[in-house]
Formats: structure tokens, C-alpha cells, sequence
């Protein structure tokens, strides 16, 4: 059973940054893809940030390119998500992702943590 734990949310100031923390349970944590997903106030949930288990792949989102960067620790089982130049757009309930079912932006993954809030003042 793999329970994902997200951590690191808050108030943030426009400009200011954040990182979020994702820690995994279950030892096939290095191997599977981990994704960040966020859903905006009265949105769908919408993809953000993908890395592949060994991290020599990383995909974006067009919105947070060159703003976020998704990172893992397999050593920690965990997978985080260093978030810059933060806009009041980015406020949404942050939610890591474990095991795509489909394609990597999808939000069909199996294992989903409860999510994280993030603020952004403007």
C-alpha cells in the first residue's frame, strides 16, 4: 500500500517561493514515475510537473516553465517541487501523483496524496 504525504503549503507573497515536500511509503518508490498536480478554486485538476524514477526526464506545464522545478530524493522516498516567481494565478491545492495510468499530464495516476494548499497575495 503506498500513502503519499504532501507538506510544505502556505501564504506566500506574489513574487515571493515555496517548496513542497511529497513523502512515499513503499519499496518500488525509485522506480515509478511521481507528478505534481493542482486544482485551482471552482477548477479541474490540472497537471504541473512530471519526473521519471531515475529523474532523466522532467516535464512542465506551459504556465509554471521556468518558474517550478519538480526534483526527487529516492534515498528519502520523497519528490519535491521548488516553486519561484510565484503569481496569485498558482493558488490551488497542490497534489503529488504516483504511477500514471496513461499519459504523464493526465490526472489518471494511481496512488494521489490529499493535497497541500498554496496561497499566493497579490
Amino acid at each position: 500500500q503506498v500513502q503519499l504525504v504532501e507538506s510544505g503549503g502556505g501564504l506566500v507573497q506574489a513574487g515571493g517561493s515555496l517548496r513542497l515536500s511529497c513523502a512515499a511509503s513503499g519499496r518500488t518508490f525509485g522506480y515509478t514515475a511521481m507528478a505534481w498536480f493542482r486544482q485551482p478554486p471552482g477548477e479541474e485538476r490540472e497537471f504541473v510537473a512530471y519526473i521519471t524514477g531515475s529523474s532523466d526526464r522532467t516535464y512542465y506545464s506551459d504556465s509554471v516553465k521556468g518558474r517550478f522545478t519538480i526534483s526527487r530524493d529516492n534515498a528519502k522516498n520523497t519528490v519535491y517541487l521548488q516553486m519561484n516567481s510565484l503569481k496569485p494565478e498558482d493558488t490551488a491545492v497542490y497534489y503529488c501523483a504516483q504511477q500514471p495510468r496513461g499519459r504523464y499530464n493526465y490526472p489518471s495516476y494511481v496512488y494521489w496524496g490529499q493535497g497541500t494548499q498554496v496561497t499566493v497575495s497579490s
